[in-house]
């Protein structure tokens, strides 16, 4: 099934579900037509369309709202804040291209702090699917929750079938003694490499898709830092405020700590160009991530506090 059935079919069984846009039809080009008064495009107007939402949640609906990542969350950010946020009101909020998705994009276009502004927003919840699969799994129940979410929409296709979505829970993949590689996003399917030519190597490999960054499940985080003597943070973000941050928040919430690795965009956007091309420049290959963690100057016997390197 891909997003647009499952909004299409979710939709038409709940006449409460608008689905609005700002001029950004990609993920439903076919909906105006099936729904009628109950699709809404304001234009290149992010701050308006988020405004309409609010006042449409304010009458019992339940919209479900579509634009680039950067612009619902940047330009539409006191919006979102003020009149989703505070009034706690149940608008969905679909980011397109987000993280390095939106390859050929320059830094206007770049969401890679998407994740770091949403969650600092009282209320709302922020989800970052891995794929197409884990996408339609998901939203489910984020669509249906009585809060306002981010969801950071991705829709490749990796082949892997994922477990059924629980609100706040990280997905196991695999656990692992020696390192234990946390994602979420479109590096999911790097990491799914990564983690083979680890085992290649001798290690034992975690891998888990955090896929709910707010709420976060905090004992899939405390358990690969307590079960594995490496914990790697992976994410298509800057370093302030994603993954990185919320590990470290967890760690000292429970006053422990950890070795952790970050990989991450670290303080610079991105060179744009096709999406193999930015992965390879960028690091973020299977292969790549893969030797980042074997070159890491650690043992996987003895834990210890280590100095992290960033992603140049």
């Amino acid at each position: 099934m891909t997003y647009e059935e499952l909004l299409t079919e979710m939709a038409l069984a709940n006449e409460r579900i608008i689905v609005m846009t700002a001029e950004n039809r990609a993920l439903v080009r076919n909906l105006p037509g099936i729904l009628g008064k109950r699709f809404i495009d304001t234009g290149i107007t992010e701050q308006t369309m988020i405004g309409a939402s609010a006042g449409l949640a304010l009458r019992g609906r339940i919209p479900v709202v579509h634009a680039l990542a950067a612009f619902l969350t940047m330009r539409a950010f006191e919006f979102v804040r003020t009149d989703l946020g505070i009034a706690n009101l149940p608008v969905k909020l679909s980011g397109f291209i987000p993280g390095l998705l939106s390859d050929g994009n320059g830094p206007t276009h770049q969401a890679i702090e998407d994740i770091s502004i949403m969650r600092g927003i009282p209320n709302v919840t922020v989800f970052a699917p891995a794929d197409e699969d884990d996408l339609v799994k998901m939203l489910p129940q984020i669509w249906q929750s009585k809060q306002p979410a981010y969801t950071r929409i991705n829709t490749r296709k990796t082949g892997y079938e994922h477990a059924p979505f629980t609100m706040g829970k990280a997905e196991v993949i695999t656990e692992g003694n020696d390192v234990t590689i946390l994602t979420y996003g479109l590096l999911f399917e790097q990491a799914l490499i990564a983690a083979e030519i680890l085992k290649g190597e001798g290690l034992s490999v975690g891998l888990v898709n955090m896929r709910s960054l707010k709420p976060v499940d905090e004992q899939a985080i405390l358990k690969a830092s307590t079960q594995s003597n490496l914990v790697v943070t992976l994410e298509d973000h800057f370093l302030t405020g994603g993954l990185y941050s919320i590990v470290a928040e967890v760690l000292l919430k429970h006053q422990t700590t950890a070795n952790v690795l970050p990989i991450a965009l670290n303080e610079k956007w991105f060179r744009p160009a096709l999406l193999p091309d930015v992965l390879q420049h960028e690091g973020f290959t299977g292969k790549q991530i893969a030797e980042r963690i074997l070159g890491y100057k650690t043992t996987y016997h003895q834990p210890q506090i280590l100095t992290p390197e960033f992603s140049e």
